[in-house]
């Protein structure tokens, strides 16, 4: 009973055609009619060859290193519009693999047909030697190489056009025409390589002069998480040009949360700000969100005060969930910093589990304040900090949001 060979793993082996050696899987359904010829010895190279009676062997000896496959077309499997049916079955048991249609030289259209069809070369079998062996498989790995490359790119340039579309959305410029308010904003996405997570934040200014910020984190990092975090920011922007504040709006949101979430397991946690025109006091609203912190006259940051009765629990969690608006006296001149929990959880030092927290994030802050660290240059030095801290990346998705009145 023969050994089963393993099957292929993701990709064929990544070896160099210079100097190496790369293996040829033959599919030829009659062997005494077709012999390989010996593969040319003198181009810096050897070439290996593994031979298959049909398609279900050939699938079987499919290893991660063989690196091209030469299959008959004479094979049976069809004829008329299915004439390349194997070839069809090939490209699509190797997508990964380089594939040469072999054929006669009085049947050169449809060797045509098999490389319009995804092969990247063709070989005559009446014409075929040791030395033309060895340069097409060859040439034909390395352009299913360079293939596989340009379509990599190329699926990252959608990706990346496609992420930058969706983080317009949840990444919004801030509408503060007529405001004196000076913003800055920072987002960092937890999911590697990713560039939008479940955080979101927003800032408008309303016809009456009130400045509102808001800042959320739903539960998770994901593309879902993502989704639903715009589509939050979003109601927030409208239900808040509409006049709702407070109580009223946060109970909409977890209305349209419940609405859009894909399970009842999800939750948002949220902070809203709305600063009264003269600049001088706000009112404050958290439903589970960490409080933000205020610096005032260029002393050392707090938090804003919270007592038990000042915020409500996350969007999703309650039903009937109340949240309560607290009022803030700011001050002539202040900068009012909102911030995700992403920012606080990760590790106070490379090699220990304790986490930075409120206290460690606030000594953090305050000792970039004293080196005179304002606007942008404080959001980027906080999070690169809490990154170094971490000993790399963080894992949760941090969003800052800094506005600043002189």
């Amino acid at each position: 009973m023969p050994v089963p060979v393993p099957r292929q793993r993701n990709a064929p082996a990544e070896k160099s055609a210079a100097g190496g050696e790369l293996t040829l899987l033959v599919i030829e359904d009659d062997p005494g009619s077709f012999r390989v010829p010996e593969p040319d010895s003198g181009a810096g190279f050897r070439v290996r060859v593994r031979s298959a009676r049909n398609l279900t062997e050939a699938e079987r000896l499919l290893t991660d290193d063989v690196h091209c496959v030469l299959v008959d077309l004479a094979l049976p499997g069809g004829a008329g519009d299915e004439e390349l049916a194997p070839l069809r079955h090939v490209l699509r048991l190797a997508p990964r693999h380089a594939v040469l249609a072999l054929t006669t030289s009085g049947d050169a259209e449809r060797a045509a047909d098999a490389v319009r069809l995804g092969a990247q070369d063709h070989l005559f079998r009446d014409e075929l030697d040791g030395r033309l062996l060895s340069r097409t498989v060859r040439y034909a790995v390395e352009r299913k190489r360079a293939d596989t490359v340009q379509r990599k790119l190329a699926e990252s340039r959608l990706r990346a056009q496609e992420n930058a579309r969706l983080e317009r959305g949840l990444l919004p410029t801030p509408l503060l025409q007529g405001a004196n308010l000076r913003f800055a904003a920072r987002y960092r996405p937890g999911r590697s390589r990713a560039l939008l997570g479940g955080d979101f934040y927003d800032t408008v200014r309303t016809p009456d002069g009130t400045v509102h910020a808001m800042i959320g984190d739903v539960c998770g990092h994901g593309p879902d998480e993502a989704a639903l975090g715009v589509e939050l920011r979003i109601a927030w922007r409208a239900l808040t040009f509409a006049g709702l504040c407070g109580d009223e709006l946060l109970s909409t949101l977890q209305r349209v949360l419940e609405h859009e979430r894909e399970s009842e397991e999800i939750f948002a946690t949220l902070c809203t700000v709305d600063i009264a025109p003269d600049g001088r006091r706000a009112g404050l609203c958290l439903a589970g969100h960490p409080s933000p912190l205020i610096v005032r006259d260029g002393r050392g940051a707090p938090l804003l005060p919270q007592s038990h009765e000042s915020g409500g629990p996350a969007l999703g969690l309650l039903p009937r969930a109340r949240w309560p608006r607290r009022q803030v006296e700011l001050g002539a001149a202040w900068s009012l910093m909102l911030y995700t929990d992403g920012l606080i959880e990760g590790r106070s030092g490379p090699g220990t589990r304790q986490r930075l927290g409120d206290e460690g994030m606030l000594r953090m802050i305050n000792r970039q304040l004293a080196e005179g660290l304002d606007g942008e240059a404080l959001l980027d030095a906080a999070v690169t900090e809490a990154r170094e801290l971490n000993g790399g990346e963080l894992t949760d998705d941090v969003a800052v949001l800094l506005l600043s009145r002189d």
